[in-house]
């Protein structure tokens, strides 16, 4: 049996973005160039990109990405950091996004 605090150091972070409405294809590629660069040297895990999906409830959106960091402030650094910061302002012109950073749950459950 795993012992309660190895089993916390098991929990990731998932950075989540739902973007909700393409408003200017021109500047989500230039987001899409400039966005990955900020993954360059950063522990994160793409677990999901804009894959096949189905809207159950709610609104639709045209697509998901939810990437994967292992703690709530590896994820916040990267948002915030200056390289991303840049790519974004081409994201926010570019589609009516949501994002969120949200605690994942134990691999033991």
């Amino acid at each position: 049996t795993q012992s309660r605090s190895s089993a916390a150091s098991d929990v990731y972070k998932r950075q989540v973005f739902t973007r909700e409405q393409t408003t200017d294809a021109e500047e989500l590629a230039q987001y899409a160039q400039k966005a990955p660069l900020a993954r360059e040297g950063r522990e994160l895990t793409p677990l999901a990109f804009y894959g096949q999906l189905e809207v159950l409830e709610g609104n639709e959106i045209e697509g998901a990405v939810i990437l994967r960091f292992p703690d709530m402030a590896a994820a916040r650094d990267w948002y915030h950091s200056p390289i991303y910061q840049e790519a974004l302002q081409h994201r926010l012109k570019g589609a009516n996004y949501r994002a969120f950073i949200i605690e994942g749950a134990e691999e033991t459950l």
